[in-house]
């Protein structure tokens, strides 16, 4: 698995805690983050490939994942 996009991510280096906010409502700063990455997209892609349960990816939270990943079966 090619996972250079990881080597390229805006959070490498941050304090992974940020990343896993005690509720949606504290996810700002790592989104915040997010916005400024170049891997994004890449990042949220995985995210949604391997089900990722925890934690911010992408900009994303869980519940906003679950919710793509709805929105793309009913587009399928």
């Amino acid at each position: 698995m090619n996972l250079s996009w990881r080597q390229r991510a805006a959070c490498r280096g941050v304090d992974p805690d940020i990343f896993y906010p005690a509720s949606d409502d504290d996810a700002e700063p790592a989104k915040a983050i997010c916005d400024q990455c170049d891997v994004r997209q890449a990042c949220l892609e995985f995210a949604l490939a391997n089900r990722e349960r925890d934690g911010i990816w992408g900009g994303a939270t869980e519940r906003e994942r679950r919710r793509i990943i709805r929105q793309r079966r009913k587009s399928a």
